[in-house]
Order: C-alpha cells, then structure tokens, then sequence
C-alpha cells in the first residue's frame, strides 16, 4: 500500500512539474500577446487591392462617419491618424499595379516620388487596445452650404505635429461630422428638438468668431452626439421637460434672490420657492421642500427587489467589459478632450464640465454591452469606482486645483471626486427601473435631505443645485438616447 502511495505522490509531483514547465519555460505561455494581421487598404478582406476596394472608398468618401473605426482605419495608409490625399493616392497605386505591391513601388520610385515598401501595408495590432480612428483630413466639397457658415474658409493643417495643428484637425473632422449628422437628422427634429440644436449651432459660430478652440471642439463634439444618439421622437414628453427645469435651475443659482441667500439676505425658504415654482411650471410637480420626507421608505420590498435587479446588472459586467471602457477611457481622443475641461476649485457652479464627458462613456458602455441601457448604466456604475492608487499617491499640493482625484479618468473637479458622476448615472439608471417621474421624486428628497443634514448651509444650498443638475442631465440623456441611432464605431 504505501508503495502504490508513494507512486501516486510521485507521479502528481512529476505533472506538476510539467505543467509548471509548460507555463513558465515555454515562451507561448509566458508571453500572452493576442493580435491580428492587417492589411491595409484591403476593405473587402479578399487579402488583394482590387476595384472593389475602390468600390468601398468611393462609398466611404461620400459618407465617412456611416463606416466603422475599422474601414478607417484600414484606409489610414501612411498610417499618420489622418485620412488624407496621399492615402488615397496609395491605395489607387495599388489597384493599377494588379495587387503587386514590388510593381506599385519599382513604378512610383521610377517617377521620384517616395512609396512605402511592401511589408508596411501590413500591420500586427493588439487586439486588447484602444485604436483611435483617424482624422478626416480631405476637402469636403458639401462645405459650400453647410450650416456651419464657417467651415467653407477651415481647412485642415497637413499635420498634427504642434497643439494647435492637432486642435485644428479635430475640430474640422469633429465639423465634417457634425455636418453629416446634420443633414440626416434635420428633416425628422421636432420643434423643440430645433429650438435647442439652433441655440448650440449659434454658440458654435459665437465660438468660431471669438477663436476660442477648444471649446468649439467640445460644442462640435456635443452637437455630434446629439445627432447621433438622442431623439425626443416617439417617448414622453416629460425627459425633455427635464432638460427645460435643469436650465432653469442655473438660471436660478444666477439670480437675485440666490445672491441675497449668499450675503444671508434671504431664507433658505425664498430659495426653494423659486424651485418649486419651476417644478409646477416646467413639470406639473408640486413640492413643500420644508415638509418634504426622507428618499427612501426601507420597509417597502419593493425598493429591496429592485436593488437586487440593478445589483445583478453590475455583477454581469465582466473583466473584459471594464478593460475595454478603461482602454477608450485613456485613449479616445474625443473623450480625452472633453474631460480635459475642468475649472479651478468651486467655478464649476452650474455643472458645466461633467455631462458631454458621462455621455460618452455611456455611449461606449451601450456599444460594449450591445446597446442594453440597464447593462450599460451597471458597467458604469461598477467602474466608476474602480480605484487608481497610483493616482492617489500624488500629494495633492502637486496636483492643480481643477484635478479630480479618486478617478483620473473621470470627469469633474478636485471637490467634486467621482460624486457627479455617480449622481449621473444612478438617477439616469433609475429612469429605467422606476420612471423619469420618481426619479426626479427621488433626487429631489435625496438632495434636499443632504441640504437639511449641512444645517441649510451656503455650501449646502451650491450643492443642491449642482448634485440636482448632474441628477437631471443623467436622466434626460439615459431616457434619449436611442441605441438604433448609434453607429458602432468600433
């Protein structure tokens, strides 16, 4: 007996040792790379340059933001992130020489005009990263009556070498865009729909006149996710109403009577009057904040029952989820832009800096979990908490005073941390469990709950109004967004 013992031990000593041998001594194992071959130019994957490829360009020239990141990026053949004349004058070679990349060379050398070699029309690329799509850097002949009047005169830089050639660029592919969204989009808006796009197409070209770059990129970049994503057709009015008593909300935190609250003029009641008249008026709500009850009955199973539900959606989110919104999260350069935006500590009163940012990353959540918004508001709600300790450990003195730091990829400022954007996406995502009504009733007893808790304080009061108008802009983009409209880009 103990002989067969001892054999069984050695022969489990002797699989352990080949198993530790095939993981760690054979180079396969030890270095798990997963990648893909590309050949570019090839859009028909036939693995040839052939008309058809032409074919396919022709289609895309005409149409470019229709096609995926993909095709553009199989276009990109000098593979400089710009789609611009001499990518197209590579490919068109490469057809005329019958496919043979060595013949489209020997004949452009004959000439003196530098082509690549054969082997860099083929690319490996990871397939666990982040590949941003080129820039749109050819004319654009629909320019002459666009409805951005400026972008007839805006021509693209030839590169992207300094800050303001690769602001430039931006911003004239991001118009391009916009321009297409546009006119598939401007027959079908309703009224009010045109009412808001003409006040956005308006701050465009303020903008434009004034030089002021970069926010002409951040309006382009939410006039295109308007287009794209958002649409009032067909669902109740009342997300849109939503819209309408957020900006009276800022326009509140503006006026007299909020001003005389701040020198202690005024109560905390003439404040929450104003709010409650605009509850009536945009809403058809009616609220006594003095008597107003605590957000949450807890002897109710219902609230317990649908926690379970948002808690499963959460837990569906897998590692391969969280890697690819953390990927386009450091390396999308639109969101990368519009998370840049941040405002010295407390100048950000009116929630300015957080919304085009969170529309974007719940629109690469809704790509990544095929357009299901329950699904999506989970992946977002998991990941906004994934902590970066190395972010952290910056002493705060050497950080500036705009910079959040729970979570660098997030949007927000240093006092805000990742505060908005949870209150973005938790009362966006109630609208789907409950209703857009009781998610306003919710935020509303939520907010004026931490108001009562800081004594109806100055400081209190500010963060009402802008814990209220993260609340609602999560709302009205989470009910809007249409997953039918979105082209998946990836």
């Amino acid at each position: 007996m103990k002989k067969w013992n001892r054999l069984s031990l050695a022969i489990c000593f002797v699989v352990i040792l080949g198993l530790a041998y095939w993981k760690f001594a054979i180079p396969t194992h030890r270095v798990e790379t997963h990648s893909e071959l590309i050949m570019l130019g090839d859009l028909d994957g036939d693995l040839r340059w052939t008309a058809n490829d032409l074919k396919i360009l022709d289609s895309f020239l005409k149409d470019p933001f229709a096609f995926p990141d993909a095709v553009a990026l199989h276009i990109d053949m000098n593979q400089n992130g710009l789609i611009d004349e001499e990518d197209i004058r590579f490919l068109r070679a490469l057809v005329a020489s019958g496919s043979d990349p060595y013949a489209a060379e020997e004949k452009a050398r004959a000439k003196g005009k530098p082509f690549p070699r054969p082997r860099e029309f083929y690319r490996y690329i990871t397939l666990a990263e982040y590949h941003p799509r080129p820039l749109w850097a050819l004319l654009y002949p629909p320019a002459g009556d666009s409805v951005l009047n400026w972008l007839p005169n805006f021509h693209p830089p030839a590169s992207t070498s300094s800050y303001s050639e690769a602001l430039d660029a931006e911003i004239y592919a991001e118009a391009v865009r916009f321009d297409q969204d546009w006119r598939k989009r401007e027959p079908q808006l309703l009224p009010i729909e045109r009412e808001y796009a003409s006040q956005k197409l308006a701050r465009m070209n303020t903008l434009r006149q004034q030089g002021e770059r970069f926010e002409l990129l951040l309006a382009l970049i939410d006039g295109v996710e308007d287009a794209e994503t958002l649409t009032e057709r067909n669902q109740p009015a009342f997300p849109l109403k939503i819209l309408v008593f957020r900006d009276h909300l800022r326009e509140t935190l503006k006026s007299p009577v909020y001003a005389e609250f701040k020198e202690g003029k005024q109560p905390w009641q003439a404040v929450l009057k104003v709010v409650s008249g605009h509850l009536q008026t945009d809403l058809g709500l009616s609220y006594e904040f003095e008597t107003l009850p605590p957000p949450r009955n807890l002897t109710h199973l219902q609230n317990y029952l649908q926690r379970s539900e948002w808690q499963y959606y959460k837990s569906s989110a897998k590692e391969e989820d969280f890697r690819a919104l953390i990927n386009f999260a450091q390396h999308d350069p639109r969101y990368l832009r519009a998370v840049s935006r941040t405002s010295r500590k407390l100048t950000d009163i009116e929630e300015m800096n957080h919304n085009l940012p969170m529309e974007l990353l719940f629109r690469e959540a809704l790509r990544i979990k095929g357009g299901d918004k329950k699904k999506a508001v989970g992946l977002l709600d998991e990941a906004i908490r994934i902590p970066f300790l190395w972010v952290k450990s910056i002493p705060r003195e050497e950080l500036p005073s705009s910079l959040a730091l729970d979570n660098f990829l997030l949007p927000g400022n240093k006092e805000d941390g990742f505060d908005k954007s949870r209150h973005w996406n938790v009362f966006g995502g109630i609208c789907l469990y409950k209703s857009p009504q009781e998610s306003v009733d919710l935020a509303l007893k939520r907010e004026m709950q931490d108001l009562r808790d800081d004594h109806y304080s100055v400081d209190g009061m500010r963060e009402f109004f802008r814990d209220m108008i993260a609340d609602l802009n999560g709302m009205y983009y989470v009910m809007t967004v249409n997953p039918d409209l979105l082209n998946s880009r990836r």
